[in-house]
């Protein structure tokens, strides 16, 4: 029984967040968070047009609330707006530009409508984009066209935790044409990853630290020199003042 609540409530959630998504389609949404609350359902909408969320004074939001109510059954749920700080790297974002856009001007400026939104991308700090759109476009058989700038990792934990995604669908009058857009943060942290700058900083401070180095070691193999040349010099001396010392004890035995 509690395994059955759990996925009826995973599935509310799913049927919420398609809702709000069809329902808000040119508002630019990335995400909807749905948060349970002891006052109600908290439901975080985050988005790159808070205007039209919102609406006039409020409209939107209060017939948001209102449907919720009615056709999900919620007791008391409590939208929140969050603005998206850098809608060019929301795969999300990408994907509903590229999709009204082809709903606007038709299937026939497609290339123009890719390289666009990758120029985008890349220029908002992006390490790498691909975007693939499949369909009937141009002709009517369908077909798939990919466009891909920068790096972009297809297997391993990078590929399934750190790359982005979004999979959306555009209804044009040839059909129905799916837009798939994945992209690599800025701050995604790669393994293989060479920064030159680093390894010349590096390098730079190991010549440097090698050089004190051998200074040093100069520096103590001329101190043992002195040292060792002070040394033969006090023993010559010493040596000299024995020798002259023997040399006056035998004159004196002579002369005895």
């Amino acid at each position: 029984m509690i395994e059955r609540q759990f996925v009826l409530g995973k599935k509310k959630q799913f049927e919420i967040q398609n809702y709000l998504f069809e329902s808000l389609k040119r508002a630019g949404l990335s995400s909807v968070e749905i948060k349970r609350t002891p006052l109600g359902e908290r439901i975080i909408i985050h988005t790159t047009r808070p205007g039209l969320v919102v609406g006039r004074s409020g409209s939107n939001i209060k017939k948001l609330t209102a449907e919720l109510k009615s056709k999900f059954k919620l007791e008391n749920p409590q939208i929140e707006i969050a603005e998206v700080e850098n809608p060019s790297l929301d795969p999300k974002v990408i994907a509903e530009k590229i999709i009204v856009s082809l709903e606007r001007y038709g299937s026939k400026r497609f290339k123009a409508i890719l390289h666009k939104a990758v120029e985008e991308v890349m220029n908002a700090g992006a390490l790498g984009v691909e975007i693939v759109l499949s369909g009937k476009v141009p002709s009517a058989r369908a077909k798939s066209w990919r466009v891909a700038v920068g790096y972009l990792r297809k297997c391993g934990d990078v590929a399934i935790e750190g790359i982005r995604r979004a999979n959306r669908q555009a209804k044009l009058k040839s059909g129905v044409v799916g837009v798939k857009v994945s992209i690599t943060p800025p701050d995604l942290d790669l393994m293989d990853k060479i920064d030159l700058d680093k390894l010349n900083k590096e390098a730079e401070t190991a010549e440097v630290v090698e050089e004190k180095e051998s200074k040093k070691d100069v520096e103590k193999k001329d101190n043992k020199t002195e040292k060792s040349e002070e040394e033969k010099q006090s023993r010559k001396s010493r040596h000299s003042k024995t020798s002259k010392s023997s040399k006056s004890s035998k004159k004196s035995e002579k002369s005895d």
